[in-house]
């Protein structure tokens, strides 16, 4: 099967220098793939090469949602943006997913506009992954949402647990919700009341999830609201770059310390890999009518690549089906409670 990815390619801090080198090589590296390179074409065109245009078209957009545009004036008055036409491919039919590094609340409001919500679910989640002590983790929503019912959280278990049973083809992963502490009296009245749903709802729930339970893999997909899943990122983010800030001061504050970091340099790299930020680039939009993910908006060509790989292996395992599946079966139980 041919799987068509539409990529906005003026999206993010870098544009085309980025984006359509990553694009051109995904096509290389699968011969099952299209790309649609939505932006200005005086910008793209220049960056393929003479063997680049087999599975690669070009789909001209005169307008740019820019990073820091307000989401209504992005749908109201740009709707011949790249973001756009690219979202509008995939509502048409003639791409089966999009990827822009792009405005995340301009993509968020536009793709829901645009494609609309799948039956049974309320609200759209951002979905990612993240490194653990024994593998990776699905953590959604992060930051779509800033306020939730606790029918959004079993929603969002639902869309989550979904995505790892298509993808890593496990039949009941691990869901667990992120709380102030494992106990069950722990939380607020919304985390409390979604705690009750997703024990009844079939989901193999394990519990509360602490902030430090995130990274020690307990869980295979951790829920939360929007407002709790954001500053947990951000907050992890900030402590990575702080950490490593540290370590590079410390390695290069005399001779001495220069040598040991010649030293450990094989142990530092590997380090460095397995907690590289860019191979877990590319964020869901969980709970459209169709795929789109968003990448990091500072992506360089290896992490904007990564989004894109993320995005084909999202469609090639059928997720959206997957989704909806789920969400059917769960109806009846939804109804009782």
């Amino acid at each position: 099967m041919l799987i068509t990815v539409a990529i906005d390619c003026m999206g993010g801090d870098h544009g085309p220098s980025v984006t359509v080198p990553a694009a051109l090589s995904f096509v290389r590296k699968h011969d099952d793939a299209r790309v649609v390179l939505v932006g200005r074409e005086e910008l793209i065109r220049p960056l393929l090469g003479p063997r680049d245009h087999a599975r690669v078209s070009i789909l001209h957009a005169s307008e740019v949602v820019e990073m820091h545009e307000p989401p209504a004036l992005a749908i109201r008055n740009k709707k011949h943006s790249s973001m756009r036409l690219a979202i509008d491919l995939v509502k048409r039919g003639e791409a089966d997913a999009c990827v822009s590094a792009g405005n995340t609340g301009a993509l968020m409001a536009i793709s829901r506009f645009v494609l609309k919500m799948l039956p049974g679910i309320d609200r759209p989640a951002i979905c990612a992954v993240f490194p653990t002590f024994v593998g990776h983790v699905h953590v959604l929503d992060l930051g779509a949402n800033v306020d939730c019912t606790p029918e959004h959280l079993l929603q969002f278990a639902i869309m989550g647990t979904s995505l790892v049973a298509a993808i890593e083809h496990k039949e009941r992963p691990s869901v667990g919700i992120l709380n102030i502490g494992a106990e069950d009296i722990k939380g607020n009245d919304v985390v409390k009341r979604a705690t009750e749903l997703l024990r009844d709802s079939g989901l193999n729930f394990v519990g509360n999830v602490e902030g430090d339970g995130i990274y020690k893999g307990g869980a295979e997909v951790v829920v939360c609201d929007g407002f709790v899943g954001n500053v947990a990122v951000k907050a992890s983010e900030g402590l990575a770059q702080m950490m490593a800030t540290f370590l590079r001061q410390e390695f290069n504050r005399n001779v001495l310390t220069k040598l040991v970091a010649l030293i450990s340099l094989p142990v530092l790299k590997h380090f460095k890999q397995r907690v590289d930020h860019r191979r877990y680039n590319g964020a869901s939009l969980l709970g459209l009518k169709g795929i789109v993910v968003k990448s990091h908006g500072s992506a360089d060509a290896f992490s904007f690549g990564n989004a894109i790989e993320r995005t084909g292996e999202l469609v090639r395992s059928g997720v959206l089906a997957r989704i909806c599946e789920r969400v059917a079966q769960q109806q009846p139980i939804q109804e009782t409670v």
